[in-house]
């Protein structure tokens, strides 16, 4: 596919979703814009040696290319994912045309390409394929999204802080402990329990977590308050969103407003939704 300039899109995400530390990822509706040609407005041209450029170049891709995106960087909503996932789907499509994007090969590159140069699949793979995922072993398993829980808002706690998820890392335990990790295998069927079933009700306490957040938590201010003032809301559950600092929730949509008010002013809240589009070309 040669001649007019071309755009992907892909969205943001959350990672590990509580228990489901380094596997669960959940597509959130902002969204980073990969292009080649003319730079539109709000956009930025890449360096050859740019993280996203690297990504296109492996996936074949050629020739300058920008960027744009409101996914904010470093606070744990999935933006050097979703950027690297646009920038491999631009390259896909300028080959191999629009139907590359969902194409079972042309994904399965793509989740490979964003990992060897990330090095987390629960990110990308949500950024690639929408809705809610599990990244196993190197594969994309979809989790069914309903009109229930696929109509949730999503509310986003952001501090002005950020986080750097190799650094947040060396925070983490090398080892763990038995009951910690039956603790997590509990939710983990919890959750996919109900988004199998599109239940609200059995998120209650879904995405505790013993593995990762005790550690990260307290390194974030205000986010084991956030955490805890959302449920107290009315929130159907709440997780640190990837490595933080963000603090997710998933939330009824009529009670988005009074969870987002609930929580400490020492971050913004963005209310999204879950994208179950994925990467598609614009």
């Amino acid at each position: 596919m040669t001649g007019d300039a071309l755009a992907v899109r892909a969205p943001a995400s959350s990672a590990n979703l509580g228990a489901g530390f380094d596997v669960f990822g959940l597509a959130l509706g902002l969204v980073a814009e990969v292009g080649d040609g003319d730079v539109p407005s709000r956009a930025t041209p890449l360096a050859d040696d740019h993280p996203v450029v690297r990504c296109h170049r492996a996936a074949g891709g050629e020739g300058p290319i920008w960027m744009r995106t409101d996914i904010p960087m470093a606070r744990g909503l999935g933006f050097s994912g979703a950027a690297r996932v646009a920038a491999i789907g631009l390259a896909q499509v300028r080959r191999d045309g629009v139907g590359a994007l969902a194409d079972p090969s042309r994904r399965a590159e793509m989740i490979r390409i964003a990992v060897d140069e990330e090095g987390h699949g629960d990110n990308a793979a949500a950024s690639i394929v929408g809705g809610a995922v599990a990244y196993v072993d190197g594969r994309i398993v979809s989790l069914p999204v309903g009109p229930v829980l696929g109509s949730a808002a999503v509310v986003a706690w952001v501090p002005d802080s950020t986080v750097s998820p190799s650094s947040s890392r060396t925070t983490l335990s090398p080892t763990v402990d038995r009951s910690d990790a039956v603790h997590n295998l509990g939710r983990v069927a919890q959750l996919v329990s109900a988004f199998a079933h599109d239940d609200p009700d059995l998120l209650a306490g879904a995405t505790d977590d013993a593995l990762h957040q005790a550690a990260r938590l307290p390194s974030i201010a205000g986010a084991g308050e956030a955490l805890a003032a959302g449920v107290e809301a009315g929130a159907w559950c709440g997780w640190l969103s990837g490595s933080g600092p963000t603090v997710a929730f998933l939330v009824d949509p009529d009670l988005a407003g009074v969870v987002g008010a609930a929580l400490p002013d020492a971050g913004h809240v963005k209310v999204l939704s879950i994208d179950v589009t994925g990467v598609a070309a614009v």
